[in-house]
């Protein structure tokens, strides 16, 4: 019982949130953690440090970590996210997050209305115009 002689408030006593528990592209199997319904598209590990940063939980990103179920090993998909939950009399920091789930939950609804997520979803549709783009340069040249 080692652990229970250390302190909530210790850093290695943070809860951890990898990106793919909240991925919707993966399955239970592959490590998501959260409805699929509730789920999102591809979450980086900044994106979850700046919605728990936002609401005042204190956050610590360890860049090089990489959940042990992915095998794809591109920078994409490394990071965890690291969060306190309890204080040092064991009471949660905020009483809205009294588990790691109602945090992730949070990050998974907050995370698609992010500036970074609204830009990119808004300026790709402007570059197509309608009636262009058809076809590739297939068939006969003409003379």
């Amino acid at each position: 019982m080692a652990w229970a002689a250390t302190s909530p408030a210790d850093k290695e006593r943070f809860i951890c949130i990898y990106p793919a528990y909240l991925n919707n592209k993966k399955t239970i199997a592959e490590g998501r953690r959260i409805p699929m319904d509730k789920a999102i598209e591809n979450p980086t590990s900044t994106e979850i440090q700046d919605v728990c940063a936002a609401i005042g939980l204190n956050v610590l990103v360890e860049k090089n970590k990489l959940y042990p179920r992915e095998w794809n090993r591109d920078v994409q998909y490394r990071g965890r996210v690291r969060v306190q939950l309890k204080l040092e009399d064991g009471n949660p920091c905020l009483p809205q997050f009294p588990t790691r789930k109602s945090v992730m939950l949070y990050a998974a609804e907050t995370i698609p209305k992010l500036k970074t997520r609204t830009q990119k979803m808004g300026g790709s549709d402007q570059n197509l115009q309608p009636g262009e783009g058809g076809k590739k340069g297939k068939g006969k040249k003409k003379k």
